[in-house]
């Protein structure tokens, strides 16, 4: 009786150990399709977590905002272990992977909501918040649709919280060094992709291809049916419309050719 036991707990453990490897497996393997995009990722999210950690301190209260997989979560929890994070998204393919790889992490909460829905926030715990945190996510919103957004996160967070938006951002004033750079990250994504990394249409070729995300990529794909890229914006107009929209002040945190991270101050 009790080498069966044994036997079953044995068997329960490496189940569950498979499960959590395979979920990994995709985490790692989108974190790595992201970075063929975005070769500074890393850097911005070094810049993100140094200001929620000064603002939040090790116990932290994170607001993880299209959270994906929950790339920024992973990092946010490894450097300050004492915080916690409400990870927000609508895709149901990338909120199975982030499920799975954060299984049994008490830290993160993963909740479904579009923001394009005005009541979006009513899904959320109690706030406030210490900092609400977001990458390359949110040039995905129409105009009225961000300003919206910005006004919510104005009120979700605590008196002296910060709002870090990583996004896509480019400069119109410097078109030559725009060209420039597209053609350096062109070059470089040819010599990613020949050592395996996939481009994001590969990426979801082959989650559709799983038979574990197959279901999920399809609703997705559904809920995306129409889905476009809102318009784009300088860092100056995003400043201003923070500041309208209820922060105490706002300005550039972290900056690349095409790519910027602000910062508002509750």
């Amino acid at each position: 009786m009790s080498s069966t036991k044994t036997t079953s707990t044995s068997t329960t453990a490496g189940t569950a150990a498979a499960d959590r490897a395979y979920w990994d497996d995709w985490q790692r393997s989108w974190d790595a399709q992201q970075g063929w995009y975005l070769p500074d990722r890393e850097e911005r999210f070094r810049v993100m977590i140094d200001l929620v950690e000064a603002v939040g301190g090790p116990h932290a209260r994170v607001l993880d905002l299209a959270c994906g997989t929950g790339s920024i979560t992973e990092r946010l929890l490894a450097r300050l272990p004492g915080a916690s994070s409400v990870g927000v998204d609508l895709d149901l393919a990338l909120l199975a992977i982030a499920e799975g790889h954060f299984a049994g992490d008490g830290r993160f909460t993963l909740v479904t909501a579009d923001l394009r829905d005005p009541d979006w926030a009513a899904a959320l715990p109690e706030g406030p918040f210490d900092a609400v945190v977001t990458a390359t996510a949110l040039h995905w919103l129409a105009t009225d649709d961000l300003l919206r957004l910005y006004r919510d996160l104005a009120g979700l967070l605590r008196p002296g919280g910060v709002f870090l938006n990583a996004d896509h951002c480019p400069q119109p004033a410097t078109p030559r060094l725009n060209e420039l750079v597209r053609t350096a990250e062109q070059r470089r994504q040819q010599a990613e992709s020949a050592a395996g990394v996939l481009s994001w249409a590969e990426w979801w070729q082959a989650a559709a291809a799983d038979p574990r995300l197959a279901e999920a990529v399809a609703a997705r794909s559904a809920v995306y049916r129409d889905h476009k890229d809102g318009d784009v914006h300088t860092t100056e107009w995003q400043l201003e419309q923070l500041i309208a929209a209820g922060f105490g002040e706002a300005g550039l945190a972290w900056r690349s050719v095409t790519d910027a991270m602000t910062a508002a101050v509750r």
